[in-house]
């Protein structure tokens, strides 16, 4: 029996393909931005020229200072020049930090995104929005800042190393996973989920042998959508927490640090979650699905503790705190003592604790 839902489909405009990158201006001018603000991190400097190049005059000017976790501060920069710079709207070019902090403008300026993901962080699919401010990273959900455009282009991701890849690709399914045991996921939700991980579980270990397999970006890149899609659609559970937490305390690394959390929170969760672990049985053809999250891991060479990510024992009771101070919904309770049971289990790379 399917049980009774709520199911709001998000005005999502996706453009998909290889050389989908030439559409920007196409895209800019249907959202009708004049004067583009195009954004980029320090390491992708040249593709923000590439866009540049292509909005001709539409392009105002590059702040190419995104940083992970988004801080305040530079957001605070980023709007300055904008507001100097007298932009409509914003050209968001690379992965999760970068478009991260085109929702913060949007958030604070109301300029509308256009998005292009060079990542499978996901973010470009999402209303959800963080700050970090003083190690402490607040998130937030406003449909204001969903991306108003979203070019998937699979040929910007060959230039993604086989390792970040392989972590970006993970974060991307712990957003599936979550939605699967979500209090408002559905029938369409959990079929996009087990897809999207699907998707990526097949192609990720396929980019580790050959970067430059094309059909293998692509699907990455379609996983990547799905999985995002399914994470801007429901509540975020215990692993989003764990990663935001650590994440802003610690500036920890985001896309490793969901690698090494994931397998944890599933061993955790699944059992209180009956149907999502159906579906990741299918998904991922293991009866195991924690474990098969954490072979997938190894496969791909992604960082299998936290202790890797510089994370110490001395950095446990501070996250846990703030954990059980501000919770998020989760299929099953979540106390001190799993918490300390499940982090030392992740920090030293121990069997997933359940």
């Amino acid at each position: 029996m399917i049980r009774e839902f709520t199911y709001e489909a998000l005005p999502m405009r996706v453009a998909f393909g290889a050389g989908a990158v030439r559409r920007i201006p196409e895209e800019a001018e249907r959202l009708g931005i004049e004067r583009a603000l195009v954004l980029a991190t320090p390491g992708q400097t040249a593709l923000a020229g590439t866009a540049c190049d292509l909005l001709g005059d539409r392009a105002v000017g590059v702040f190419d200072r995104a940083r992970m976790h988004v801080p305040v501060e530079t957001v605070a920069a980023a709007e300055a020049m904008a507001a100097g710079l007298g932009a409509d709207g914003c050209v968001a070019i690379g992965g999760g930090s970068t478009i991260g902090l085109g929702k913060a403008l949007a958030l604070r300026l109301g300029l509308p995104v256009l998005a292009v993901p060079t990542t499978y962080a996901g973010s470009e699919m999402t209303p959800i929005w963080g700050l970090t401010e003083n190690a402490r990273k607040q998130t937030g959900r406003d449909p204001a800042v969903l991306p108003k455009s979203v070019i998937y282009d699979p040929e910007l991701t060959l230039a993604l190393p086989a390792g970040l890849s392989a972590t970006s690709g993970l974060n991307a399914i712990a957003h599936a996973v979550e939605a699967l045991y979500a209090p408002d996921t559905s029938p369409v939700i959990s079929a996009m989920a087990e897809r999207g991980v699907r998707e990526l579980a097949g192609s990720l270990p396929a980019i580790i042998g050959d970067p430059a397999d094309i059909d293998a970006r692509s699907a990455a890149l379609q996983g990547t959508w799905l999985c995002g899609a399914c994470l801007g659609a429901t509540t975020m559970g215990l692993h989003h927490k764990l990663c935001h937490v650590l994440g802003g305390q610690l500036d920890l690394p985001h896309a490793q640090t969901h690698a090494v959390v994931l397998p944890h929170v599933a061993a955790f969760n699944l059992d209180a979650a009956p149907d999502a672990r159906s579906a990741l049985q299918r998904a991922l053809d293991i009866a195991d699905p924690a474990e098969g999250l954490a072979e997938l891991a190894a496969r791909l060479g992604a960082p299998r503790d936290l202790a890797e990510l510089g994370v110490t024992d001395a950095d446990l009771p501070a996250v846990i705190e703030e954990v059980l101070a501000s919770p998020y919904t989760n299929p099953r309770p979540v106390t001190r003592e799993a918490l300390e049971r499940l982090l030392h289990a992740a920090l030293h790379g121990g069997p997933t604790a359940t």
